[in-house]
């Protein structure tokens, strides 16, 4: 399923905004963070996960909302998911 990769990527451009946010010195170690956490959304493992999972979800009628990483994204940054 495309969706979820394009909701992937919207997540990480989500992160990477974010992080240019991110300059005072105490902010650094969540900086860090956040960029591995946008490594593993990178990952081909991660990706193949998920499109396994959007797959069966789909298939059970149980998926009616954004993929996983635009989910956290929105959720960590308090944006809107549409």
């Amino acid at each position: 399923c495309t969706c979820s990769f394009l909701d992937t990527d919207r997540a990480l451009a989500l992160l990477e905004e974010y992080c240019k946010k991110l300059r005072k010195p105490e902010e650094q170690q969540l900086k860090k963070a956040i960029r591995k956490v946008m490594g593993i959304f990178k990952s081909s493992l991660f990706q193949a996960l998920l499109g396994s999972f959007t797959k069966k979800a789909t298939r059970h009628g149980t998926i009616s909302h954004p993929s996983l990483p635009a989910a956290v994204a929105c959720g960590v940054l308090d944006c809107p998911k549409d």
